[in-house]
């Protein structure tokens, strides 16, 4: 299985530190944000991973992380030239995940631990497979909605960003896609505010009824406003010194 991190964007939330810095360089502790998703990649046992950024600030991303190597990866760079959205962005790595399954997560998401989750057997190459977190907010998010008379068993859309959503989970920011994901790619239109919409890639993989997913209890925020990069911070500082006697 092939790795993405998704690093675009422009950081609007988050400026003035991201006028002049990739908005995954911004330090969460002593470590740019980019680390976090790139340690959780490597946490379920992939190493060999693409970077997807715009071109603006792509080079501060290469010249810290270089080929991966000082930190136990392969590293790949490719340069999303128009903010054209993540469906965009994933398409870019078609010729870089070729025939394996690709487990693609954003740059700005940060993680607990995902090592403990159990992927379904075809995942990856069958069908997709979402993590789900429970939110306060999740008007902000891509939401699950359930058969309500099943509960949570069937899932049977994602809503991006409802005004009125039907519950307390949003989707995170990982997924895993088998090697036909570029084709659903192509098969896309810009969403109303112009954007490639990876929520109808995962819709393709829910109306056929090739997906999986779990409910993820541990930590899980964005970290791409001030407000969920201080929840970030202090999830980060506190892990770090989980150990000390005070």
């Amino acid at each position: 299985m092939k790795g993405l991190i998704l690093a675009g964007g422009k950081g609007t939330r988050l400026l003035p530190a991201t006028k002049v810095i990739n908005k995954h360089m911004v330090p969460i502790l002593n470590k740019p944000m980019i680390m976090y998703p790139l340690n959780t990649l490597k946490s379920i046992g992939i190493t060999n991973i693409m970077i997807v950024s715009g071109g603006g600030h792509i080079g501060g991303i290469a010249e810290f992380l270089g080929d991966g190597a000082d930190f136990g990866v392969n590293l790949t760079y490719r340069v999303q030239r128009e903010a054209g959205g993540i469906g965009q962005a994933l398409g870019l790595a078609k010729d870089f995940v070729g025939n394996d399954s690709v487990a693609v997560i954003l740059g700005d998401n940060i993680f607990g631990d995902i090592s403990y989750i159990k992927i379904p057997e075809g995942v990856g190459t069958e069908g997709a497979y979402f993590l789900f977190s429970k939110v306060k907010d999740s008007r902000r998010f891509g939401v699950p909605v359930f058969e309500k008379s099943t509960g949570l068993l069937d899932l049977i859309r994602i809503d991006e960003k409802p005004e009125n959503p039907q519950n307390d989970f949003a989707v995170t920011g990982f997924y895993i896609y088998p090697p036909d994901v570029f084709s659903v790619v192509e098969t896309l239109k810009p969403s109303a505010r112009g954007e490639m919409e990876i929520t109808d890639v995962n819709n393709f993989y829910i109306n056929k009824k090739k997906c999986a997913y779990s409910f993820f209890d541990g930590f899980w925020s964005d970290s791409g406003t001030v407000e969920s990069l201080m929840e970030v911070t202090n999830w980060a500082y506190n892990l770090q010194n989980k150990d000390t006697v005070s």
